[in-house]
This record gives structure tokens, C-alpha cells and sequence, in this order.
């Protein structure tokens, strides 16, 4: 007999994008294998991973709900679950609105989701169990990595800050952090598994060691990371301007394999926005941390959050703003318009900003950090680097006949495909001869290529992948090393 087939949609941030890869590894685990890439519903289990904090978020659920009702009318036996961080929120309304859908769980109970799937079956009605508090550390749940040479490792959940914009702690719950030694080990397995990049993951990852009662464990952490033989490249995200301290700005500087990048929330350069925002700090806190990290750092790409049109923001506000990008030089930032977000303090705040003029806005930052993205990487023409090929990075690659891949500093790079054979997770050293606004070309001949472990996880990943059969007994699933990791930016703390 066939195995039954899974497909999980994920929306939001990178907190949702590693949870995807649990409830991937979960479903696997029970027996499930994963529908062919665009089956487009059209798999036996649908889960669907939400987010409360992107705009427009429960209309494109309940869309999207609504476009599988009527597959699910006619393929008898086929299930939709919806969890993550609207089913947190909405527990309430999803099945009254939906009432197709036969589990909805919630940020804290994603291990539930197989029991939650087989109980809605014999019971044949629908299953809604959402925890108000973490039942264990997601990270002891098995996951189903999407890179064979990049991974995320989340070293806490939750987050103790109080953002007036932000429904995430409500939702995520109080931070928890693990133990360090757990962290180090789930890395050193990864890197045994020829991973050689990890991404150390948290709502507010440098706010880690404040459950555990150790200030200055985060640093620790990323020294200890630096120990680890094989892993290469060390990334962590989101921190918080609050909790950023000289000593992390120490270990990022003396620690190799830490990467030179640093993707931090600016969100407004006015402080009274910023006090409006209960944001912890202020315009000269936030830029005296960009000066430390640049004079330790050099070469470090800093990136950002901001939003545009918080209520109350005036005109001076937003120059304040423009002033901040204009000093910081991002070499990227994402920026956002504000929307209300139901259940948040700025919902409810006076001053809020006719759309017209918050439009007006987004497009005079956006212009502006645009021509600074572009003069930003204009400085990298020239510099030899070593880019770690990707997969699923260039969009254009195979009419190009480049291949693309990271630089240190995490910019994206598409160079000049070599006559030699080389694949994701191997490393490549060439020479910068072009910039855009949003990336680096390499035109001439790759200096060198580097074969890694990790290259030869992608071999194995692949050969897993090719060796399965169409048809996969029940209780004897085959989890190979996965697809790529998806590129995901900004967190929970953007609008």
C-alpha cells in the first residue's frame, strides 16, 4: 500500500520556517512521505503553518481554506490542518469559518499535530487543542531539514518584550531558553551530518541566557560555536538593540567561523516613536552599536526593519528615520508599512496615518535605502571572496550558465559556472567584477573551488531522493537530507 502523502505551507518568519521542518519531520515519523513538488494541495494531509503578524493574514488563510474545500469534497479521506501563530490567536473562529478543516493546534503543541490528525479521523470531527504554554522544547522533536548544508537551531522561544505593534509574545509566550550544551550538541550532530552553517534562531536571540540567569551566555554561545570542528559559517537572528553588548560585539570580532553580517530592527530613528513602540532604546544607543560593530568588524553588512507610518509618526519623525539610514548605511533593509494588527496597544493608539501619506513614505525610504544598497556594493567590486554555492538562489542561473551562492557577509553572489563540477554547499573563491542594488556578479574565472562535506551531503541527499520509490509502505518512511533552505527575512518584530 501507498503511503499517505503531506504537503505544510509556511507563512511568516524563520521561528515558523524551522517549525515547518518539525511538523515535516513529525509526519514523516508517523508515516507520511511529502507530495511531489506543486501538487498543489493535492496530497492527503495539507497543514498550514500561519503567521499573525504579516498583513492580510487571516484573508489569505481563509482563501486559501476556501480554494481546498471543494478538492477536499472530492477526494474522500484527505485532512487540513491549521496551526502556528493564528491558530494561536483564532482557536476559536478557524473551524466556525472553516469548518473543512479537521485539526487546529497552536505554537505550543506542534508535536500533537500526528495524534491530533489519526483522533480526527476515527472520531470524524474536528480537533482543536491549542497549549497556553510550551509543552517541551521543539527542538526535541524530529525535524526534516530543508538544506543539506544549512540549518536553523533555535536556542529559545518566546520573547519577554512588550513592542506595542507586536502580538508575538502573546502568541510565542514568555521566553525559554535551552540548556547550551543541548544547542552545541544539536550543532555537532548537524555538522557530523555535513551541515557546515547554522543559523542559531530566537525572537530575541541575543536576549538568550536572561531565563537561564547568565548575561553574557550568548556570547559565550557564539565562542563555543567558533570550537566546533567543520562548521564553517555561524549566522544568528533576530537580536534586539537592547540587549546587543560589547561583549557579543567581541565574540563576533574574535571568532572566525562567526560571520561578518548583523541583521538587526531599527524600526523607527525617532524616539518618540521609538517610546511610542516601547522600543527599549533610542536613535544614539542604536547607531553607538553600528559604530562598535563597524570599528571591530569592518567588512560586517549590516541589515534592517523599519516601519513607516506607526500612528503619531510626523513628518519630523520620518526624517529622523531617513537620517538614521542615511548615517547606518544598510546594505539592506526591509521595510514595511504599518497596518493595524488586531489584539496589539497601537491598534487602538490616536494619530493614525492616512494610507496616502504612509505610502508616500515607504516610497522615499525605499528610493533612498536603494541607492544606499547599490553605492554599498559598488565597494565590493574588486574583492577576491569565498562564496558558499546555494541552490535555488538564482532564478536566471540556468540562462545565465552562472550558479550562485553567499558570501560571508551573507550578500548574494552569481558567478561564472566552472568547467569543474560544483555543488551546493561546496565553496567557490572569485572575483567581484559587477554590483546591483540587491547583488554581486562574478564574471570572470573562478579562482577556486573547494569541495566540502557538505557538498558530498548534497551528493547523498540527492541520491537518497532519486533511490525512492514511487510508493512507500506505511510505517517505513525514507527522510533523506532535503531541499534548501528558504531565504526568509526580517522576524516576528515586522509589521
Amino acid at each position: 500500500m501507498s503511503a499517505k502523502t503531506y504537503e505544510v505551507r509556511t507563512y511568516g518568519c524563520q521561528m515558523n520556517v524551522h517549525d515547518s521542518e518539525r511538523l515535516s519531520g513529525l509526519l514523516e515519523g508517523a508515516g507520511y512521505v511529502r507530495a511531489p513538488e506543486g501538487s498543489d494541495g493535492d496530497a492527503d494531509v495539507v497543514v498550514f503553518n500561519t503567521c499573525a503578524v504579516r498583513e492580510n493574514a487571516d484573508n489569505k488563510l481563509y482563501g486559501n481554506l476556501g480554494r481546498l474545500a471543494p478538492m477536499k469534497t472530492k477526494r474522500p479521506g484527505m485532512q487540513i490542518a491549521v496551526g502556528g501563530c493564528l491558530a494561536q490567536k483564532d482557536r476559536d473562529t478557524i473551524v466556525t469559518r472553516a469548518p473543512w478543516v479537521d485539526v487546529v493546534f497552536g505554537t505550543h503543541n506542534i508535536g500533537k499535530l500526528p495524534v491530533l490528525l489519526e483522533r480526527a479521523r476515527v472520531q470524524e470531527e474536528a480537533q482543536v487543542e491549542i497549549a497556553e504554554s510550551l509543552e517541551a522544547f521543539p527542538s526535541t522533536l524530529p525535524t526534516r531539514r530543508e538544506s543539506a548544508y544549512a540549518a536553523w537551531v533555535s536556542i529559545s522561544v518566546g520573547c519577554n518584550n512588550t513592542c506595542t505593534f507586536c502580538i508575538v509574545p502573546a502568541l510565542r509566550g514568555k521566553e525559554k531558553d535551552r540548556r547550551p550544551g543541548d544547542i552545541l550538541a544539536e550543532i555537532e550532530a548537524l555538522v557530523a551530518e555535513g551541515v557546515s552553517e547554522i543559523t542559531l534562531l530566537g525572537q530575541n536571540v541575543n536576549a538568550y541566557g536572561s531565563d537561564i540567569g547568565d548575561r553574557e551566555a550568548f556570547s559565550k554561545l557564539l565562542r563555543a560555536c567558533g570550537a566546533i570542528e567543520g562548521l564553517e559559517r555561524v549566522r544568528f537572528t533576530s537580536p534586539h538593540p537592547r540587549d546587543f553588548t560589547d561583549d557579543v560585539i567581541a565574540a563576533m570580532a574574535e571568532t572566525p567561523n562567526v560571520m561578518p553580517q548583523l541583521h538587526m530592527p531599527l524600526q523607527s530613528g525617532s524616539d518618540a516613536i521609538l517610546k511610542a513602540m516601547r522600543r527599549s532604546y533610542r536613535q544614539d544607543r542604536y547607531l553607538g552599536i553600528i559604530d562598535k560593530v563597524r570599528a571591530a568588524i569592518p567588512h560586517a553588512a549590516i541589515s534592517t526593519d523599519i516601519i513607516v507610518g506607526f500612528p503619531g509618526e510626523t513628518e519630523e519623525d520620518f526624517e529622523q528615520t531617513m537620517r538614521v539610514v542615511r548615517e547606518a548605511r544598510f546594505a539592506q533593509a526591509f521595510t514595511f508599512q504599518y497596518s493595524k494588527r488586531p489584539g496589539t496597544p497601537a491598534a487602538e493608539m490616536e494619530g493614525q496615518i492616512p494610507k496616502a501619506v504612509v505610502q508616500e513614505r515607504y516610497m522615499r525610504l525605499s528610493a533612498l535605502q536603494e541607492e544606499i544598497s547599490w553605492e554599498e556594493n559598488k565597494t565590493q567590486v574588486g574583492r577576491t571572496l569565498e562564496v558558499m554555492v546555494a541552490e535555488g538562489e538564482g532564478r536566471k542561473d540556468g540562462a545565465t550558465h552562472r550558479l550562485s551562492g553567499r558570501a560571508p557577509d551573507n550578500r548574494l553572489v552569481h558567478f561564472t559556472k566552472p568547467d569543474e563540477e560544483v555543488r551546493p554547499g561546496d565553496v567557490v573563491t572569485v572575483e567581484i567584477t559587477y554590483a546591483a542594488p540587491h547583488h554581486l556578479l562574478a564574471e570572470g574565472p573562478t579562482r577556486k573551488v573547494r569541495r566540502t562535506r557538505a557538498g558530498d551531503a548534497w551528493d547523498r541527499r540527492n541520491a537518497t531522493e532519486a533511490a525512492k520509490p514511487a510508493g512507500v509502505l506505511l510505517g517505513l518512511p525514507s527522510v533523506g537530507v532535503p531541499a534548501p533552505l528558504p531565504t526568509v527575512t526580517g522576524g516576528c518584530s515586522v509589521e
